[in-house]
């Protein structure tokens, strides 16, 4: 069986962005501090959390009281809070993590309590794809598929509520299962926010479906791995 996201690699330029990405990735694991342990991944986990919630126009300022009530920054860090207990299952069963992913980022912010966890179902085929691609189904470097994750839930939209944060949640659990960032340092989300113009122009070509949108999705989400890692070394520093 041929693997899907081979031809991805073709695309100019794309197969080197995410061997840059990776090995900017790494540098930050090689550092001191997180070789003694990964003390600096709930820093980037909150923040990660934040830069996500601030995309979907949130106000990403977590009050001094620590009481969150702004419900798109709440549901953000309840999912980055679950972050770990979900890697095994979004590496098993993703779709049943998507559901999670939903309770947990929609819960305030849908009136039907039943809909969470629940995609649309003409959703389902493009789903069931992607769960293929994530339990095995395809060789493409880590960097790619987190990109593919990345782009596919934003571009589905398949709960209706929270979609995004969902998306870059996944993307996040991805970055880790594949390897790119085994202990969750690099904090893309802060370049995408960053560039949140640049980040909606992307994800509207890659939605496009044609191998110069997806190519410039690819390419912008590698670049953001690399920022995310100079943010996860800037962490490190402060942790000293």
């Amino acid at each position: 069986m041929s693997d899907p996201l081979a031809p991805l690699l073709d695309l100019d330029g794309v197969a080197e962005a995410a061997k840059k990405a990776q090995d900017a990735v790494f540098a930050v694991h090689r550092l001191p501090v997180n070789l003694r342990g990964s003390a600096t991944a709930a820093e980037a986990s909150v923040r990660a959390a934040r830069a996500s919630a601030a995309l979907d126009g949130a106000d990403p300022e977590i009050p001094d009281d620590a009481e969150v009530k702004d419900p798109v920054l709440a549901g953000a860090l309840r999912v980055a809070e679950a972050g770990e207990s979900l890697l095994a299952t979004w590496r098993r069963a993703p779709r049943q993590a998507l559901a999670r992913m939903h309770v947990l980022a929609a819960a305030d912010l849908v009136s039907d309590q039943n809909s969470l966890g629940r995609p649309a179902a003409d959703a389902g085929a493009r789903l069931d794809l992607l769960t293929q691609l994530v339990t095995g189904g395809t060789a493409a470097p880590g960097a790619v598929l987190t990109a593919i994750v990345h782009g596919e839930l934003l571009t589905l939209r398949a709960f209706g509520a929270a979609d995004g944060v969902i998306a870059r949640a996944a993307a996040r659990l991805t970055m880790t299962a594949t390897g790119v960032d085994p202990k969750g340092l690099s904090v893309p989300e802060v370049a995408y926010f960053r560039r949140a113009t640049r980040y909606t122009e992307a994800a509207a070509a890659f939605a496009s479906g044609t191998p110069e949108g997806v190519r410039e999705w690819l390419l912008f989400n590698c670049e953001a791995l690399e920022t995310g890692a100079r943010e996860a070394k800037s962490i490190a520093d402060a942790a000293g």
